[in-house]
């Protein structure tokens, strides 16, 4: 079933929600969990469905996402038809960056037309899921639908942005509502950033809606044709997480220290990254780790408590990180102490530096800092 579709990933929707983490990258590349990225978890669930397009759609930072997917070949998708392809932010048709998801996929016209699939898989690039996208083409095809909005019940983290969803007994998506008043924390029935159309269907309401002046897919599309089209939606029952702010970054890494998440996420199918050849991490004498996900390449004489160091951290002796995020290639200097820090890459904390944030504002030190 997927070998007849495609994959559209947005690599830059919802930055607005982590600014500080997307100034020189796309949210589709935010490091996660010691050695991935966020955009590890959509590409795996393709290629593990066996999707081998997969359209990159950007706007702006994504040098490092290049860096990052390369030729594609850590997913099997460096291939001579299809493969990764890099979308860029211009349509055929004119000059302007796209603003909306709308204005988006009319860029992707040109793609869309040229390809010979017959579904689309559109997924948002700031969700960590793993998603079995051919059962949810099967329920697609089996229920003859225009378009199928992969859903999660669960608790809504953000509170604004968000389209709940409410359907009949047989699926069928009887209401919409985007960017409801509802408060954080309030559980409800959310759009989990994945949606599957006929790729023909896409092309159509594209072009109807260039002509007719339309720029919102939730509200032009979804919510004003809803008794028009055929809209399901496919309840996706396991762990679900999204980029909705700070605190939901600090909270789902942390999370990764549970082995029942940790097992649901890397258990069964296989997760891919960019493969790097690095050295085991080395621990000093006095050195002492507790709860904490290490990455290859590090060196720790200090403690680690409740932590997750990505590749070629260095703790310094008499050094104590508690309960932080250290992306790579940080030094942590002798004596200093860090109590719920995120901190981005090539940071230098110098020696008894001592800095401390809490779960819900976590303190954030950009990417080349010295402290």
């Amino acid at each position: 079933m997927a070998a007849t579709a495609l994959g559209v990933i947005f690599c830059n929707i919802h930055e607005e929600n982590v600014p500080e983490l997307v100034r020189r990258r796309t949210i589709a590349s935010i490091p996660f969990g010691g050695r991935y990225r966020v955009i590890d978890f959509q590409l795996s669930n393709m290629v593990n469905s066996g999707i081998t397009t997969v359209g990159l759609m950007t706007n702006n930072n994504y040098r490092s996402l290049i860096d990052h997917i390369g030729s594609g070949k850590d997913w099997d998708l460096a291939r001579k038809d299809g493969g990764i392809i890099l979308l860029p932010p211009f349509s055929d048709k004119h000059d302007k960056l796209y603003t909306t998801r709308l204005e988006a996929l009319n860029s992707l016209s040109g793609f869309l037309g040229r390809r010979s699939e017959k579904y689309v898989v559109l997924c948002d690039g700031d969700v960590l899921a793993k998603f079995n996208i051919s059962e949810i083409l099967a329920a697609h095809e089996k229920k003859k639908a225009d378009i199928t909005l992969v859903t999660h019940c669960g608790e809504i983290e953000r509170a604004s942005e968000i389209m709940l969803i409410n359907a009949d007994e047989n699926d069928r998506v009887t209401e919409v509502k985007y960017t409801p008043h509802v408060k954080k924390g309030e559980v409800g029935n959310y759009y989990a950033g994945v949606m599957v159309l006929n790729r023909q269907f896409l092309l159509n309401i594209v072009e109807d809606s260039a002509v007719h002046g339309f720029t919102s897919f939730e509200t032009d599309i979804l919510i004003k044709q809803l008794s028009s089209l055929k809209i399901y939606r496919y309840d996706f029952k396991g762990y679900f997480a999204s980029m909705t702010s700070m605190a939901a970054y600090y909270k789902h890494n942390m999370r990764l220290l549970e082995k029942s998440v940790r097992d649901e996420l890397f258990g069964g199918r296989d997760m891919y990254t960019k493969v790097r050849d690095s050295a085991p991490s080395k621990y000093g004498a006095e050195a002492t780790v507790k709860n904490s996900l290490i990455s290859d390449g590090c060196e720790i004489e200090g403690v680690v408590e409740n932590s997750i160091l990505f590749r070629g951290v260095k703790v310094a002796k008499g050094a104590v990180v508690r309960n932080s995020i250290i992306m790579q290639d940080n030094v942590i200097g002798a004596g200093a102490s860090l109590s719920c820090v995120i901190t981005d890459k090539n940071v230098v904390i110098t020696d008894r530096r001592q800095l401390s944030g809490c779960e819900e504002i976590p303190f954030f030190i950009q990417k080349g800092t010295m402290l």
